[in-house]
């Protein structure tokens, strides 16, 4: 008599499949976090081209061996089982089990993807489209691997932590080469192919300091948030050390990108950390230690004043304020009395109730207004003068944000030019440089000296690339997917790091442009968080969540 399987069985096969799929994973997602950030060819000559090249390659060989791997795993299933575990597989992909199987993040991005398949195919420009070519390698080819990765990574990837612990140890060598080319060491012989008039643009195993400073806020977020939710002693300190050397490479990266991925982390931070006592400790640790490092550097650029590179713009109105060392003095002391009283003796676990909350959400709806009113009395007003140095911040014109302002007041006139259907889709993504090159290199040439390929917007780009639609499913991507993570916080100390680390990245992009050397890892760490928080949704057999 042929003996049957039993459902230990069956149940075996499943986990083993699912752990041989996860490995294979792991394989490439080691490759991603450790060989990626730091891998580089010809100096900053070819930086991007080596950078994308080495994520494309990464994503297509893993999609490819995790395809060979299904289809044996298939044939297993059909000889052994009879096709039950590839049935159930398939069953979830009905309709009708689409809200079990989908969460809205998952939908945003499979929209966001649609959008930029139709606005390919509608473009002009299918070729430069579908490749990049003639922007930043960051065409339909791209954001189809982002996208793939996403669910290949979110689904079947049971996240090990080491692999996370490898990211932030190459994170950490990239921020201390970064920290010596401000010293003007250029240990990685880098510079020497550079114009020197140019050389401080560039730095570390990244190239251009705003991408730098982007990988580096990305960094920051993951390594405070760990910092902030640890308990074993050994862990804290060592995500202590990593996030008090990404707080001085991001001072020390000279790029106002910095400042938006800065406050972002201390505008957020408290949401999560103040409803404990713990929490308020470790965010007023947080806060001194950015202030030191901030007074750490001014120090260093006082003694080393003909070596370093220096400081700009706001952190360098920060570095001289003349009250700088009593703030840090006072917030140390005030980090000290606070531990003393409230979180001794085990009493750092301790609710604080919803006040602290509610009262912080107050305090930055006063800052909200307060910006607003400001930004209306620059501008309309004419009141720019009144607010001093920070009034070249407040005032928007061409010149604003080193001639953003004159290549976003041009994105929008372009837009405004659309027909419906390009407004609707836009003309291809990453065909940015083709746009400003066809219909304002002139006048941008002659205005600003320069030509952009770019928007130094992430949305705006993706608005003037992929239309209204692509720029709204993005956004709706990236907001579902943070709050899904915010919501699952209590799965794994690394949701609530992915989460930072995306929020620190999204706000950046405001000033910023999406580049395959800093966005793949946004897409990476989004990924890792959304499998910490979806764990048990894809295996659960009656749809719900575990």
């Amino acid at each position: 008599m042929e003996k049957r399987e039993t459902p230990v069985m069956k149940d075996g096969f499943a986990e083993t499949a699912s752990s041989i799929i996860s490995g294979t994973i792991s394989v490439f997602m080691l490759l991603l976090a450790v060989v990626f950030p730091l891998i580089y060819h010809d100096t900053y000559v070819d930086i991007l081209e080596t950078k994308y090249q080495c994520y494309y390659m990464i994503v297509l060989v893993m999609s490819v061996a995790l395809l060979v791997i299904g289809l044996v795993l298939l044939f297993i299933d059909l000889k052994e089982y009879g096709g039950e575990h590839a049935g159930g597989l398939f069953s979830r992909l009905k309709p009708e089990h689409w809200k079990e199987t989908f969460c809205l993040a998952d939908v945003a991005v499979l929209l966001f993807w649609v959008c930029s398949v139709i606005s390919t195919l509608q473009s002009e420009y299918l070729y430069e489209s579908f490749w990049g070519n003639e922007g930043r390698y960051s065409g339909l080819f791209l954001l189809t691997l982002y996208v793939l990765a996403y669910f290949l990574i979110s689904r079947f990837w049971k996240a090990p932590g080491w692999i996370l612990q490898a990211l932030i140890i190459s994170g950490l060598i990239m921020c201390v080469i970064g920290i010596t080319d401000y010293f003007q060491m250029d240990i990685l012989d880098f510079r020497s192919r550079i114009n020197p008039k140019q050389s401080t643009l560039f730095t570390s195993t990244v190239g251009n300091i705003n991408t730098y400073t982007a990988y580096v806020g990305i960094m920051m977020g993951f390594e405070a948030a760990l910092y902030a939710g640890e308990t074993d002693q050994k862990k804290m300190v060592w995500y202590y050390v990593n996030m008090a050397i990404c707080f001085v490479a991001i001072i020390m990266g000279c790029s106002e990108n910095a400042y938006l991925a800065i406050g972002a982390l201390f505008a957020f931070l408290p949401f999560w950390l103040f409803r404990t006592r713990r929490g308020v400790c470790r965010y007023l640790v947080i806060l001194s230690t950015f202030a030191t490092a901030v007074q750490i550097t001014d120090w260093i650029n006082q003694v080393f004043a003909e070596v370093v590179v220096g400081l700009d713009s706001v952190f360098e109105m920060l570095a001289g304020f003349g009250g700088l060392l009593p703030v840090v003095i006072l917030l140390w002391a005030a980090t000290a009395v606070f531990y003393y009283f409230f979180c001794r003796e085990g009493n750092g676990e301790k609710k604080t109730g919803a006040w602290p909350v509610r009262a912080w959400s107050a305090f930055l709806l006063l800052c909200i207004a307060a910006l607003l009113f400001m930004l209306v009395d620059a501008n309309a007003m004419g009141g720019g003068s009144r607010y001093g140095a920070l009034g070249q911040y407040l005032v928007f014109q061409d010149s604003w944000g080193t001639n953003r302002g004159y290549i976003w007041r041009k994105s929008a006139e372009l837009y405004s030019q659309f027909p419906i259907l390009h407004k609707l889709f836009g003309y291809g993504p990453d065909t940015f440089g083709i746009l400003t090159t066809y219909n304002i290199r002139t006048d941008m040439v002659e205005t600003t000296g320069q030509i952009y390929d770019s928007a130094h917007n992430a949305y705006l780009q993706y608005m003037l690339t992929i239309g209204i639609t692509g720029m709204l499913t993005y956004i709706l991507f990236h907001v579902s997917a943070l709050w899904r993570m915010a919501k699952k916080l209590a799965k794994s100390p690394y949701v609530v790091a992915c989460l930072f680390a995306v929020l620190c990245y999204d706000f950046q992009a405001l000033v910023n442009l999406d580049l395959p050397i800093a966005t793949p890892i946004m897409w990476f760490l989004l990924s890792t968080g959304m499998a910490f928080a979806g764990k048990g949704r894809a295996a659960a057999p009656d749809g719900e969540e575990r």
